[in-house]
């Protein structure tokens, strides 16, 4: 399947939108947003959204990197992943997933080494500044966003461009491989969710847990339903902590006023 420069442009120009949301402190930099805009730029928005969705839940955990490393980034994925999924009809989701992983690990690299670079920006800012040269301090300021979003744009650019390259990658795989590729790429969301679960879950949340693993396993619940269903659970366990809070809050007042009266 062959995309013409124009998409391989606007493709380059969403990259470098969404992963310029790391600087700006947006969301945009996410596997599902990613693979959204690139399902609409190639004509194929209900893949792309099926890979997004598939990526998401994994990266949901990837996310959370212990102490201060780097996690893998979900652009690599959401621009290549995406273009292998629409690209490569044969090719499923979580295959997808697997193959563009790797970029993944690369871009934290990448960006360590932007910010490296740029190490000495704000002294050179300062220094501009101080010089009156406002137009350079104004550059200076910004240039780890422009390098951010040159970076994604050369790589949204070209991962468009060498559609074919890939496609004869992915055929020279065997079938095999493929096969364990895709029941890797299913479990990358299910390690996903493990990951984000060890850092937030707590022991009075277990009983939520095994009852949505029970209502998708056992009652084959939709997705939706689940969904419904936690939220009825969230909303209970809300009103309820209210309320304790507001009887604990009376009987204090009340202990409070029989102490001074007694004191009286």
């Amino acid at each position: 399947m062959h995309y013409s420069i124009l998409q391989a442009l606007l493709v380059g120009l969403w990259a470098a939108f969404c992963f310029a949301g790391q600087i700006w402190g947006t969301y945009t930099n996410r596997a599902l947003f990613i693979s959204f805009g690139v399902g609409l730029i190639l004509g194929d928005l209900r893949t792309a959204v099926i890979f997004g969705a598939t990526a998401e839940l994994a990266f949901m955990g990837f996310g959370v990197g212990p102490g201060g490393s780097t996690p893998p980034n979900p652009l690599g994925p959401g621009i290549v992943g995406t273009i292998l999924a629409i690209s490569i009809k044969s090719l499923t989701p979580a295959a997808a997933l697997s193959l563009s992983y790797p970029f993944a690990i690369l871009i934290p690299f990448v960006i360590t080494f932007i910010y490296s670079v740029n190490a000495n920006s704000l002294s050179w800012a300062k220094n501009a500044i101080e010089a009156g040269k406002y137009k350079r301090y104004h550059f200076l300021s910004n240039i780890t966003l422009l390098s951010f979003i040159v970076f994604a744009f050369l790589l949204g650019f070209t991962a468009t461009l060498s559609t074919d390259a890939l496609k004869a990658f992915v055929e020279i795989i065997p079938t095999w491989l493929i096969n364990g590729l895709t029941v890797a790429g299913g479990l990358l969301p299910a390690i996903g969710f493990a990951l984000i679960m060890s850092t937030m879950v707590k022991k009075e949340y277990i009983p939520a847990l095994l009852l949505g693993y029970v209502c998708i396993a056992y009652l084959k619940m939709p997705v939706i339903g689940l969904a419904f269903a936690g939220a009825v659970l969230a909303f209970t366990n809300y009103f309820n902590k209210a309320h304790h809070n507001s009887s604990n809050s009376n009987d204090n007042q009340g202990q409070d006023k029989e102490e001074y009266e007694d004191g009286i």
